[in-house]
């Protein structure tokens, strides 16, 4: 063990702004595009390719490379689901992908080929406004897809913490009994 000393972490105030989203159900993807506007695509793990894909994404960001340029250049993670990816599914016929930087991405900003995961909640963090989150898509279902009543849960961004959380719908990936 080394005798160099190592600060304690900065500890972040949990009362601090928590962005809550729709946790969609997919395979996690990555839109890189550099300085050159080369696009890369990626999953949670790995780049791919239209040779190595993962659901057909890299197809859908080579066949999409155009429009995704308008994203700019880093690093754009989201979900990428629908049609025979994922358990849901969510009845659609084709395949989607949906950003989770909420805070940069909207409606109105995004390029057309993509969507933006729905903010539920964004305020103070707070347990009884995320669950009144889950109990809203539990009655109304999905806000990513209207009319689609087995969503998955919510994301809870920590803002202060800059640190991400899931619950998930409906047990909480809770092994047996409560």
């Amino acid at each position: 063990m080394s005798d160099e000393f190592v600060a304690f972490p900065k500890i972040a105030r949990l009362a601090r702004q928590v962005i809550v989203t729709e946790k969609i159900d997919g395979t996690n993807a990555c839109i890189l595009i550099n300085e050159q506007g080369e696009i890369r695509a990626g999953s949670r793990s790995r780049w791919i390719t239209v040779d190595d894909d993962n659901y057909g994404f890299a197809a859908w960001v080579a066949a999409n490379h155009t429009a995704l340029l308008e994203l700019g250049v880093g690093r754009h993670h989201g979900e990428w689901f629908g049609h025979r990816v994922g358990k849901r599914q969510y009845g659609l016929n084709e395949r989607r992908f949906a950003l989770f930087n909420t805070s940069r991405w909207n409606a109105e900003n995004r390029p057309a080929c993509c969507e933006v995961v729905p903010v539920l909640y964004d305020g103070l963090f707070d347990t009884a406004a995320i669950e009144a989150c889950l109990d809203d898509l539990r009655l109304n279902g999905s806000r990513m897809v209207p009319g689609f009543m087995q969503p998955e849960g919510v994301i809870i961004y920590h803002t202060a913490a800059d640190s991400f959380f899931k619950k998930t719908m409906p047990n909480d990936g809770a092994k047996g009994k409560i």
